[in-house]
């Protein structure tokens, strides 16, 4: 009996986190059903609202702590977008912040204990590099007409080269979203399932007595990730916005 106890207390599943569950009970899923999924989006939204409400409230000489945040964020992508896209990328700062925003708040509120990371499932992540694979190749359109489709030919190369070269964009070209998403879930993914692992290792003080030596340490590989997530947590969404940017270059100066 004690065995049995004993294997219940090591089991531990490290990727039941990132189930999607019905809010109110129930095991299906529809399209139109209240899940943990859609309640942290919302709190996600919220948070972002309340930040740039608040934010802007006061409008003071002096900045409170969270004007400076605000405002302190709104510069920050103002210039990465202006100094990656070009000053005539400036019309779509609203939807690169609006990006930005809704990423990284996504990625921190996720990193809180019972909380669920949106961003660690391809479906959330590919919505939003799709919506910007789309935008950005109907903007090259609108903007260069049949211009745009030079973004393919390598004109600085040997002739005999261009068409295979041409080929190896064209492929390039349509991977972006997928390699845009993947990168954003799978890094939120698997610093969740490490963490998840090493917890699973603290209570073993209370069932033998190696966890005498294994629980400090699972607690100083906890600590320490929950530090590195919250790095990656920025780097991801700093990573996803920035080639929002150069891709959106690219439709903007195709030839160049």
């Amino acid at each position: 009996m004690a065995t049995e106890e004993r294997s219940e207390g090591l089991a531990f599943h490290p990727m039941d986190q990132f189930i999607v569950k019905p809010l109110f009970g129930g095991d299906h899923v529809a399209w139109y059903t209240p899940t943990n999924a859609t309640l942290w989006m919302a709190v996600t939204v919220l948070a972002v609202i309340a930040l740039f409400v608040l934010g802007t409230r006061g409008r003071a000489i002096v900045p409170s702590r969270i004007q400076s945040i605000a405002e302190m964020a709104y510069g920050f992508i103002h210039k990465m977008v202006e100094d990656v896209a070009g000053k005539d990328a400036l019309k779509f700062f609203p939807y690169i912040f609006t990006v930005f925003c809704f990423i990284v708040f996504s990625n921190f509120l996720g990193i809180l204990p019972k909380a669920f990371t949106p961003t660690s499932h391809i479906a959330v992540t590919a919505i939003l590099a799709i919506a910007v694979f789309l935008t950005v190749t109907i903007v090259g359109f609108v903007k260069n007409g049949a211009g745009f489709l030079g973004l393919f030919w390598v004109s600085s190369a040997p002739l005999a080269l261009r068409p295979v070269l041409a080929l190896i964009e064209v492929i390039s070209y349509f991977v972006r979203p997928v390699s845009h998403s993947i990168r954003l879930a799978g890094n939120m993914m698997a610093g969740h399932a490490v963490i998840k692992v090493f917890a699973a290792f603290a209570p073993l003080v209370l069932i033998s007595g190696v966890g005498l030596a294994v629980t400090p340490l699972s607690i100083l590989a906890i600590t320490a990730m929950f530090g590195l997530e919250i790095l990656v947590a920025f780097i991801q969404a700093y990573v996803f916005t920035i080639l929002t940017c150069v891709y959106l270059k690219d439709a903007l100066h195709p030839h160049h």
